[in-house]
């Protein structure tokens, strides 16, 4: 499925969108073992989501997502926000460009709160930009929630 633009936000190539959605989805492994999947990528902010597995349980008896494919849900789609925001800051830069600007990203602080088990067919990752500096160091992106089908709050991380 191809990730969808938001609205109002810098409107990426479809080259650069079919190039991120590579490197997010496939080249990085650990996504790829989540099932970790982009459905809107925008400069403003991204959207992803993970189909409930049976290897994803982290509570046998009540069917919970594991917290650690939480956490790292909401890592992975923090990080694929700082990359959207630094290729719309970039956007006259080639393609090329752009995506070698995110070699040498990495998580320096993540906070999650766990608000509730994470139960469901499926979970939704968002993480807009609140803001962004010119510096990697001081970019700061919060990632609001996870929510479950049901619109119902998850998880809250602050990265």
């Amino acid at each position: 499925m191809k990730p969808a633009a938001t609205p109002g936000a810098a409107s990426f190539e479809p080259e650069f969108i079919a190039a991120l959605t590579t490197l997010f989805e496939e080249r990085i492994t650990f996504n790829r073992v989540l099932g970790l999947r982009i459905d809107a990528l925008a400069g403003d902010g991204v959207s992803g989501r993970i189909e409930m597995r049976p290897e994803l349980i982290g509570h046998y008896t009540h069917q919970r997502l594991h917290g650690g494919v939480i956490s790292a849900t909401l890592d992975a789609m923090a990080g694929l926000a700082v990359l959207a925001a630094i290729g719309a800051r970039h956007m006259d830069d080639p393609i090329e460009a752009r995506l070698a600007r995110f070699g040498r990203l990495g998580t320096i602080d993540l906070r999650i709160d766990y608000l509730r088990p994470a139960t469901g067919p499926h979970f939704v990752a968002t993480a807009p930009v609140h803001s962004s500096t010119p510096f990697a160091s001081r970019n700061s992106i919060r990632v609001d929630a996870i929510r479950l089908p049901r619109r119902s709050t998850c998880a809250v991380a602050t990265k």
